[in-house]
C-alpha cells in the first residue's frame, strides 16, 4: 500500500465536487481519453499534442505525473486531499482511472475514492509530513518518514504517530541550555547527532532565516560549540553531529573535533559529521553566510537507482523503461561514478555497433559536489537536463534534473507572486477610491510631497491608512475591517520575513493566510 497526494486544482477548485462525488480529479484542461495510454511514452504522445506550445520539461513534468494517476495508484492506496479550509481528507482508492466524457472539462481525468475522513486539522499532523504534503505538483506520492503507515493511522482517527526513525530525545531538547547540557555530559566518542529539523527547534525555529541563524551561531560560540557538518548547509533532514569544539585537548594532545574525525564509530549519521569534521578550514567552524547548496535540494540526498560495472546493457534499458528514466548512473564498486548511459548513447553505440555493451553505452556524465553553490550548475542542468551529486567521498549521492529545478524555483517564486498581486490589488483600490491627499496624511510629513499615488506607499502603510473610517468606508467593501486588518499585519510580517531569504522551502500552511487575503481582494475587487 502506498500514500499519495492528489490535489484538487491550484485553488481548491475541485475539491467540492471531489469530496461530493467521491473522486480524485486530476484536471488538465484539454487533455483527451488517457485509457489507451498504456506506457509512459503513450502518455507523453498525448500530453505533447494536448499542449503543443509546451517545451519538453514541462511535457515530461505532467507525463510524470499523470502516468502515476493513470497506472501507478492502484485500487486500496491511499490518498491525502489538502483543502483551503485549513482541513485534510482522506480516502482509500477504489477503482481505476476512468474518462467522463460528458463532464466539464477539468473533470474528466477520475479515480473513485471512499472519503475516510475529511475534516483533519493540519495542526494534528507532524511538521515533517506536513512538510512533503507541500509540493505545488498536482500528483505525487508521499514516501518518506514512513507517510504510508502515518497517513493510515490518519484516517483510522487516530494521532499522527510520527517518523518510524524519529529521534525521541531530540524532542526533549526544548531550549538551548538543554541541548548545551547534553553535549557537556557526553564524551566525544558519543556526540549529540539529531536532524537540522530537530536542532533548529531547540530555538524554536523552522526556517533558516538570516538573523535566526545569526543568533544560533553566537549561541554557540559563547558556549564553545561547533556543528559538523554546518547547520547552515544541506536539507531539514540532514544529520548533524554538536560537539565542543573548544574545549581543550585530552590526554592524547587532540581535540573533541579532531578525535571524532579520526574514530571508529558505528552511527552513519555520526560517521557523516566525522568526516565533514576532518575538513574544517583553520579556525572556522560556520560559514558567514547561507549560501544555496546542492544539498538544498532533497533530490541531492537521494540516492538514484543505478547499475555497476559490469551490469549488462538490457538491465540498463529494463530499468529505465520501468521507471521512465532518461538516464542513469553507472557507478564502480565503491559507489563512485564511473559515467551515465542514456538512451541518446545507446543509439549512438548502436549505431556503431549492433551489438554494443553497457560499456560501449558509458559516457562521461556531469558530477557536481553537494557543498558546491546550486547556482554555478543550473546552465548544465538546464543542457544536459541533469547532474549527479557526489558527497565527500566522491561517491554518488544524488541527481538533481531540471524537473527537480522546476518544482523547486517553483516553490520559491510562488510566495513573492502571491505577495506582488496582493500588493498590486491594494495600490489599484487606493488610487481609485481614496483622494491622494488622504493618502498622504498616513505618510511623515518629510516625504509626503514625494508620495504622487499608492505605489509610493510601503507595505505597512495600508495598515494605517485603510484603519482610518473614512478611507474604509471610500473602498466600500462588505467586509468586517477588524479581520481584514488582521489578514493585512499577518501579510505584512509574512512579507518582511520573506524577503530575508532562507535555503529552507515554504510550506503550504506558511503561505495560505496571504493566499487567504489575496482570495478576500479578489472577491471585493474581482478586475484582473
Amino acid at each position: 500500500m502506498r500514500a499519495w497526494v492528489v490535489r484538487a486544482g491550484e485553488h481548491g477548485e475541485r475539491e467540492r465536487a471531489a469530496l461530493d462525488e467521491g473522486v480524485l480529479l486530476a484536471g488538465w484542461l484539454g487533455l483527451g481519453d488517457l485509457a489507451e495510454a498504456r506506457t509512459r511514452d503513450d502518455v507523453k504522445v498525448a500530453v505533447a499534442a494536448a499542449y503543443p506550445d509546451e517545451g519538453p520539461y514541462t511535457v515530461g513534468n505532467w507525463t510524470g505525473q499523470l502516468y502515476r494517476f493513470v497506472h501507478e495508484i492502484q485500487p486500496g492506496d491511499l490518498v491525502v486531499l489538502p483543502l483551503k479550509s485549513l482541513l485534510v481528507a482522506i480516502g482509500r482508492v477504489t477503482g481505476d482511472y476512468e474518462y467522463r466524457s460528458a463532464a466539464a472539462d477539468g473533470m474528466r481525468h477520475v479515480r473513485r475514492v471512499e472519503w475516510l475522513v475529511t475534516d483533519i486539522d493540519r495542526q494534528v499532523i507532524q511538521s515533517d509530513l506536513l512538510d512533503s504534503m507541500g509540493s505545488l505538483l498536482t500528483v505525487f506520492e508521499l514516501s518518506r518518514f514512513g507517510a504510508a503507515e502515518r497517513v493510515t493511522a490518519l484516517g483510522e482517527g487516530k494521532a499522527d504517530p510520527g517518523r518510524p526513525d524519529a529521534d525521541e530525545f531530540a524532542a526533549t531538547l526544548t531550549e538551548p541550555t538543554k541541548l548545551f547540557e547534553e553535549v557537556r555530559r557526553r564524551t566525544s566518542d558519543e556526540p549529540l547527532a539529531l536532524s537540522i529539523r530537530d536542532f533548529l527547534a531547540v530555538w524554536g525555529i523552522q526556517r533558516r532565516y538570516p538573523a535566526d541563524t545569526e543568533r544560533i551561531k553566537n549561541d554557540l560560540e559563547a558556549r564553545g560549540l561547533v556543528t559538523v557538518p554546518p547547520f547552515t548547509e544541506g536539507t531539514l533532514d540532514s544529520q548533524i553531529a554538536v560537539l565542543a569544539g573548544g574545549a581543550e585537548p585530552d590526554e592524547s594532545g587532540t581535540s573533541a573535533v579532531t578525535r571524532l574525525s579520526g574514530s571508529t564509530v558505528q552511527s552513519p549519521a555520526v560517521q557523516s559529521a566525522a568526516h565533514a569534521a576532518g575538513h574544517l578550514a583553520e579556525e572556522e567552524t560556520e560559514p558567514q553566510t547561507v549560501a544555496y547548496r546542492v544539498s538544498n535540494l532533497d533530490s541531492a540526498n537521494r540516492m538514484p537507482e543505478s547499475v555497476r560495472i559490469g551490469d549488462s546493457l538490457g538491465t540498463a534499458m529494463t530499468i529505465m523503461v520501468l521507471r521512465g528514466y532518461s538516464q542513469l548512473p553507472v557507478l564502480d564498486a565503491d559507489g563512485r561514478l564511473r559515467g551515465v548511459v542514456s538512451w541518446e548513447s545507446i543509439g549512438r553505440a548502436r549505431m556503431a555497433d549492433p551489438g554494443a555493451d553497457l560499456q560501449t553505452a558509458t559516457v562521461r556524465g556531469q558530477e557536481a559536489d553537494r557543498s558546491d553553490d546550486l547556482l554555478d550548475w543550473i546552465g548544465t542542468i538546464q543542457q544536459s537536463g541533469y547532474v549527479l551529486v557526489r558527497d565527500h567521498d566522491h561517491k554518488v549521492c544524488g541527481l538533481i534534473t531540471a524537473s527537480d529545478l522546476t518544482v523547486q524555483f517553483g516553490t520559491r517564486v510562488r510566495p513573492f507572486v502571491l505577495v506582488e498581486e496582493i500588493e498590486q490589488r491594494l495600490r489599484r483600490v487606493v488610487d481609485r477610491c481614496i483622494p491622494l491627499d488622504r493618502i498622504r496624511a498616513v505618510v511623515p510629513r518629510g516625504r509626503a510631497s514625494r508620495v504622487n499615488s499608492a505605489a509610493n506607499l510601503t507595505f505597512g502603510a495600508y495598515g494605517h491608512l485603510l484603519r482610518v473610517p473614512e478611507n474604509w468606508a471610500a473602498l466600500g467593501w462588505a467586509i468586517d475591517q477588524q479581520h481584514f486588518l488582521a489578514a493585512l499585519e499577518e501579510c505584512r510580517n509574512f512579507r518582511n520575513s520573506l524577503m530575508h531569504f532562507s535555503p529552507d522551502p515554504i510550506t503550504d500552511d506558511q503561505l495560505l493566510p496571504a493566499q487567504g487575503l489575496l482570495e478576500l481582494l479578489r472577491s471585493v475587487d474581482p478586475q484582473i
